[in-house]
């Protein structure tokens, strides 16, 4: 849906392992690297778009991102790395139908305050 995501982070090292680590289960790697002030682009092998993140001490507003998963059980990993990463939990693995009957997220706050979401749009294998 979109080429590229780019939000500052105040905290550079911190907020990189922990984007690493957490989605780590989508396959998510280093797809380019500069300086702290430019920042990673992190994406899956091949993929389409990305996620930027660049060291500022500016204060953005929070932001919420939310990642596909090809199933739940991608889900479920990315919550337990992104916890294990340090993250803050904001909704376990779980159904949400007030969006759609098959709509399984897990939710997580980052190092900055943002709401970082992996969601399976499809239902259980």
């Amino acid at each position: 849906m979109f080429d590229h995501v780019k939000f500052g982070v105040s905290d550079y090292a911190a907020s990189k392992a922990f984007f690493l680590k957490s989605l780590e289960p989508l396959g998510i790697v280093i797809a380019s690297e500069g300086p702290p002030a430019y920042g990673v682009e992190l994406c899956q092998p091949g993929g389409k778009s990305s996620l930027c993140l660049f060291e500022t001490q500016e204060k953005p507003a929070h932001l919420h991102v939310a990642f596909a998963a090809k199933n739940r059980q991608q889900v479920e990993a990315f919550y337990r790395a992104a916890l294990d990463a340090g993250g803050k939990d904001n909704g376990a693995p779980g159904l949400r139908p007030h969006y759609h009957a098959n709509y399984y997220a897990a939710f997580v706050i980052g190092p900055d305050g943002h709401n970082i979401e992996v969601v399976c749009n499809e239902p259980e294998a």
